[in-house]
């Protein structure tokens, strides 16, 4: 049910970034609209080498901490703090990408091999149900990028019981962790 929503583009993707990931944000949201997305840019809206990338990773990942079926693709120059930030809000589960990379052992569990140079992308979503993806823009090119949100978006989650029961795990103790907070 929820992938055919994905795919009849009820999904929002929010995008946010500092400096070092405006120029690829852009051509993201350029991109993304061609393909029909619900697109909302939480900044930054011009280029300035002394923004701080909390105030724009923050509005992103508050939105899917709140609806947790949408998504959010978060730039940053290596997209390592970015990811730190996103994931302390409720509900997110961030994945980082650098670019693609052939595994150098078995894919999963099974022992499957695979040669798939998007193959840890793909997992991220299949075993992990990542609703934020964290790009570092320094480390990819725009082809990359393109493949990697295409990829990443029409990818669903397994439904594997396996992985289904360590996310209610993690959502447990996000649940005592916000109580304790309250």
């Amino acid at each position: 049910m929820f992938y055919d929503m994905v795919q009849r583009g009820f999904m929002k993707i929010y995008l946010a970034t500092d400096h070092a990931g405006y120029d690829l944000k852009e051509k993201v949201k350029t991109f993304l609209q061609g393909l029909e997305y619900d697109v909302e840019d939480c900044g930054v809206h011009e280029m300035n080498p002394d923004d701080d990338y909390p105030d724009f990773i923050a509005k992103a990942a508050r939105k899917v901490s709140e609806f947790p079926t949408d998504r959010a693709i978060i730039f940053g120059g290596s997209g390592q703090g970015e990811a730190m930030l996103a994931n302390k809000f409720r509900y997110v589960r961030t994945a980082l990408f650098y670019g693609p990379e052939v595994p150098t052992s078995t894919a999963d569990v099974t022992g499957r091999v695979s040669s798939d140079p998007y193959e840890m992308l793909r997992l991220t979503r299949e075993h992990n149900d990542a609703n934020v993806l964290s790009i570092g823009a320094r480390f990819v090119t725009d082809e990359e990028v393109f493949t990697a949100i295409k990829l990443w978006l029409e990818t669903p989650f397994s439904q594997s019981q396996r992985h289904a029961r360590r996310l209610k795990k993690i959502q447990n103790i996000e649940d005592e962790l916000h109580e304790q907070n309250s």
